[in-house]
């Protein structure tokens, strides 16, 4: 008896959708990553892709618990001397919720180039439509 290791050939992919809708960043960043992932698969190998696609929508009414909407902040770097840019959370959720939601999986996937293939599987929307009605997307109850 040997161990069972999947190919990209004998994967099978569906479509969720997770409602951002009053649910606190953390929680549903953890869900969406491992979905892209597929650790809910008892087909789960490490090395493999074996994930499915998430879309996220109603991006906008995420929540951020405690002083984290006053407090937390994202940084980046353009790579200059001073070229740190910071901007706090409540900021970053009025102008560009998709963002933070990206953001937050992000961090939570491989940082490698099967992350970077993994992370091509999430799709964040603002508000509660889609353009994904084609591929028959399931609601997840996580």
């Amino acid at each position: 008896m040997s161990t069972f290791m999947a190919t990209p050939q004998n994967i099978e992919r569906k479509w969720y959708i997770i409602d951002a809708a009053n649910k606190p960043l953390g929680r549903l960043a953890t869900e969406a990553a491992r979905l892209l992932r597929g650790k809910h698969k008892p087909t789960y190998t490490p090395h493999v892709d074996t994930g499915d696609h998430v879309i996220i929508i109603n991006a906008e009414k995420v929540l951020l618990t405690g002083n984290k909407l006053d407090q937390k902040k994202y940084f980046h770097h353009s790579g200059y001397p001073g070229g740190l840019k910071t901007v706090g959370y409540r900021t970053l959720l009025q102008n560009n919720p998709e963002k933070a939601i990206e953001l937050a999986v992000k961090g939570m996937i491989p940082h490698n180039k099967l992350g970077s293939q993994i992370y091509r599987k999430l799709k964040v929307y603002r508000g509660s439509e889609h353009p994904h009605q084609a591929q028959q997307p399931e609601v997840w109850q996580g």
